[in-house]
C-alpha cells in the first residue's frame, strides 16, 4: 500500500487509552502559573521550582505573561485537536503520532507559561492514542474521504466565525493559520468539494485580514492624533518654563499633565522623544520656582531678624520718667520698622502685638503725665484705641492667611478709627 493511499485510509480505533488528563489553561489565570522579572526573563513554574522560558520587552509584564500563555493554550488548543482527530479516527494517526512527540519534545525546553505538567500528562495520553490507532487502523477510502471532508468542513466554519467575529487579532490569525496547517494534512476530499471549501476558507481569511487591517490603520490613526496632541503641549509646556506666575503655572503644569496622559500613546519614537521635551520644561519651571521660593524665604527671615531687634529695643523704652523722649524713641523704631519688608505669616500678629502693647504702654504714660482729663473724653478715647487694636488684629490675621481682600478692608477700618483717635486725643490734650 502506498504512502498516499494509507493516508486516505478511514482510520478505526480499536481501544481508548483511558480518560484525557485534565489540562487548566493558562489564559484564564497567567499569574498562577508564572510571572514576567523586571529585567524581563519570563519564567513558568513547574514541580521543581521556577523554570525561563523567554524573555518580554515589547510591552507591560501583563502582556508578556499573557502572550506566553496564548502561546501555552495554542499548543493545547493544537493538542485537543489531536486528540479530536485520533478520537474521531480522521487523518493519519502516524502523522498524529509524530505530531505529538514534536509537542513533547518542545516541553524538554518549553517556551511557554501555562500547566506543562498537565500538558505533558495529556501529551503521553496523546501518545498513546496515536500508538494504539496507528495499531488498530484499518482503512476504509471513500469513509476517510467522507471524515476528511466532514473536518474541513468544520475548520471552515470556524475560519468563517473568526473571520467574521473575531477581535482577538493575534490568537484568530494564529488560529488561522493553524487551521491552514491542518487544512494541508487531510487528503482525499472529492476534488470539487475541495474546491468549495477552500474558496470558503480563503475568503474567511481574506475577511479576517481586511477587518485586521482596518482596525491597525485606525490604531495608527489615534497614534498620530495623540502625537499632535503632544505635541501641542509640549510646546505650551516650553511656553510656561520660564513663567514667574508661580501659583498659576504650577497648577497649569499639573493639567498638562493630566491631559498628557488623556491624550493616549504616540508611535514610540516620537512619544519618548516628546516626553523628554516635555519633562526638562516641567523641570526648568519647577526648578526656578525652587530657587526663588528659597531666596524669598531668606529674605523674610532676615526680615523677621530685625523687627525681632526692634521690638526687644521697643519693648526697653521706660515712659515713666520722660514721656516725650520715650515717644520720640518709639517713633524712630517705627520708622525703621515701616521701612523693612515682610516677615513669615506665622509670626506677623506676635510681632506686631507686641510692638502695639509698647504703643500702647508709650501713649499711656504720656496720657497721664498731661492734665486731669475728663473721665467721659477719657473712656472714648480708650473706646476708640479698643476699636483700632480690633480691626488691626484683623487686618494682621487676614495677611497671615494670605487673604488680601480682607486685610485691605480691616485696615482701611483701622486707619479710619485712628483718625478718629487722635481727634478724640487732640480733644483730651487741649483740655
Amino acid at each position: 500500500m502506498t504512502e498516499h493511499n494509507h493516508t486516505e485510509q478511514r482510520l478505526e480505533t480499536g481501544a481508548q487509552p483511558g480518560p484525557r488528563p485534565s489540562v487548566s489553561r493558562a489564559s484564564r489565570d497567567p499569574r498562577r502559573w508564572g510571572r514576567v522579572a523586571p529585567d524581563g526573563t519570563v519564567y513558568t513554574r513547574t514541580t521543581e521550582g521556577e523554570r525561563a522560558v523567554g524573555s518580554w520587552q515589547a510591552g507591560t509584564a501583563e502582556e508578556g505573561l499573557a502572550h506566553f500563555a496564548r502561546r501555552f493554550d495554542d499548543l493545547l488548543t493544537e493538542a485537543e485537536l489531536l486528540q479530536s482527530r485520533l478520537s474521531a479516527g480522521v487523518g493519519d494517526p502516524k502523522q498524529a503520532l509524530s505530531r505529538v512527540r514534536t509537542l513533547r519534545d518542545g516541553l524538554v525546553e518549553p517556551t511557554v507559561v501555562g500547566d506543562l505538567v498537565g500538558l505533558t500528562a495529556f501529551l503521553d495520553h496523546l501518545q498513546r492514542h496515536a500508538e494504539e490507532s496507528l495499531a488498530g487502523a484499518k482503512a476504509a477510502r471513500e469513509r476517510a474521504r467522507a471524515r476528511a471532508t466532514a473536518r474541513k468542513e468544520a475548520l471552515v466554519v470556524e475560519a468563517e466565525r473568526i473571520g467574521a467575529e473575531s477581535t482577538q487579532w493575534k490568537a484568530g490569525g494564529d488560529r488561522l493559520r493553524t487551521i491552514l496547517d491542518e487544512w494541508k494534512t487531510i487528503r482525499g476530499v472529492d476534488r470539487k468539494v475541495d474546491e468549495v471549501l477552500w474558496r470558503r476558507f480563503s475568503k474567511a481569511r481574506d475577511a479576517f485580514a481586511r477587518r485586521r487591517g482596518a482596525h491597525f490603520a485606525d490604531l495608527d490613526r489615534q497614534r498620530v492624533g495623540a502625537r499632535n496632541r503632544k505635541e501641542e503641549l509640549v510646546v505650551e509646556a516650553e511656553k510656561l518654563a520660564d513663567s514667574t506666575d508661580w501659583g498659576a503655572t504650577a497648577s497649569r503644569f499639573r493639567n498638562l499633565m493630566d491631559e498628557w496622559k488623556a491624550a493616549g500613546r504616540a508611535p514610540k519614537e516620537a512619544d519618548d522623544a516628546l516626553w523628554q521635551r516635555f519633562r526638562a520644561a516641567q523641570e526648568r519651571f519647577f526648578s526656578r520656582r525652587s530657587t526663588t521660593f528659597s531666596e524669598r524665604d531668606s529674605e523674610l527671615e532676615q526680615n523677621m531678624t530685625r523687627k525681632e531687634e526692634l521690638v526687644a529695643a521697643a519693648e526697653r523704652i521706660d515712659p515713666t520718667g520722660d514721656a516725650e523722649a520715650a515717644r520720640s524713641q518709639l517713633r524712630r523704631i517705627q520708622e525703621r520698622w515701616e521701612s523693612l519688608g515682610r516677615v513669615p505669616r506665622e509670626r506677623v500678629r506676635e510681632l506686631e502685638g507686641r510692638l502695639r502693647a509698647v504703643e500702647e504702654r508709650v501713649r499711656s504714660a504720656s496720657n497721664a503725665q498731661r492734665r486731669h482729663v475728663d473721665p467721659e473724653s477719657e473712656a472714648r478715647v480708650a473706646q476708640f484705641r479698643e476699636r483700632v487694636e480690633q480691626y488691626e488684629a484683623q487686618a494682621a490675621k487676614a495677611r497671615a492667611a494670605g487673604d488680601d481682600r480682607r486685610a485691605t478692608t480691616a485696615q482701611a477700618q483701622a486707619d479710619q478709627w485712628r483718625e478718629w483717635l487722635a481727634a478724640a486725643e487732640r480733644a483730651v490734650t487741649s483740655r
